[in-house]
């Protein structure tokens, strides 16, 4: 996926609805005593406090108005120091697990273990292939990612890549719509939840994936909030940064925000 200073906690959006909250910035988990000893997962600090090595001055409703922040990752991070991403603040974290029907990220297994024995939320992604059919690449996934009940819903990471030396095919919104749906519908079936898409401002604009019903949106947009990026989009996660600093990733890393309050993120996917 494409690649933020944390401050206080005001005002958290859920969904495209503004919700008004109060309070100081949390130096404790967001979670009480009680939900921490039931659902161990859950406790991160509300609104964490992360670098940007190339901050963005935002206008309008900055990512600090949101307490729930997580990060997405791949071979690129290398080794990661979990435990101090989960002491950081992170609440989740996504991991590429595989690309097209032939590519795996070497790092997967290892992150993926990684994040869960330290007790983070975690879910994988796959980044699709347009030179191959969505069912064979939503098998490869299959057999690399695998069913966990405490896993977060997948995702299917869709954006044009510029720069692939292989396939520079570029469908239809209509043939792009329909093969997502196949990939989706495949997961939703084997995993028994629907994922969640990725994707940019240029390939949301130009294919209309946003029409997909039934479907939640992981929306980057690191220069503006979604709702300036996407109109009348909307979302359950926002990338707004791919310049992150996050204690235990060595160099830049992506940061996104959950769209709701801490007691939507419990309750969420449900």
């Amino acid at each position: 996926m494409g690649r933020a200073m944390m401050g206080r906690i005001g005002l958290w959006l859920c969904g495209s609805l503004l919700l008004a909250a109060c309070g100081q910035r949390a130096q404790a988990p967001a979670t009480s005593a009680a939900e921490a000893a039931a659902h161990p997962h859950m406790s991160f600090l509300a609104a964490p406090r992360f670098d940007d090595l190339d901050p963005h001055d935002w206008q309008g409703i900055p990512p600090d108005r949101y307490a729930v922040h997580g990060i997405d990752v791949s071979r690129y991070q290398g080794e990661i120091d979990w435990r101090a991403v989960r002491r950081g603040g992170a609440a989740f974290a996504y991991i590429k697990a595989t690309e097209g029907g032939d590519h795996s990220d070497p790092m997967f297994d290892r992150n993926w273990h990684g994040a869960k024995g330290a007790g983070l939320r975690h879910g994988a992604y796959h980044y699709f292939y347009f030179c191959r059919p969505a069912a064979e690449q939503a098998r490869w996934f299959i057999r690399h990612v695998p069913r966990d009940p405490a896993a977060l819903p997948h995702v299917l990471d869709m954006e044009w890549n510029h720069r692939s030396p292989t396939c520079t095919e570029r469908p239809e919104g209509a043939k792009v719509r329909a093969e997502a749906r196949r990939f989706l519908d495949i997961l939703e079936r084997h995993y028994g939840r629907r994922p969640v898409i990725y994707t940019t401002p240029d390939f949301y604009r130009e294919t209309g994936i946003g029409q997909l019903s039934g479907t939640q949106f992981w929306l980057r947009s690191v220069a503006g909030h979604p709702r300036e990026t996407y109109p009348g989009a909307r979302w359950i996660f926002w990338q707004y940064t791919g310049t992150g600093v996050v204690p235990g990733v060595e160099g830049p890393v992506d940061i996104n925000v959950f769209a709701g309050p801490p007691e939507a993120w419990i309750a969420w996917p449900g």
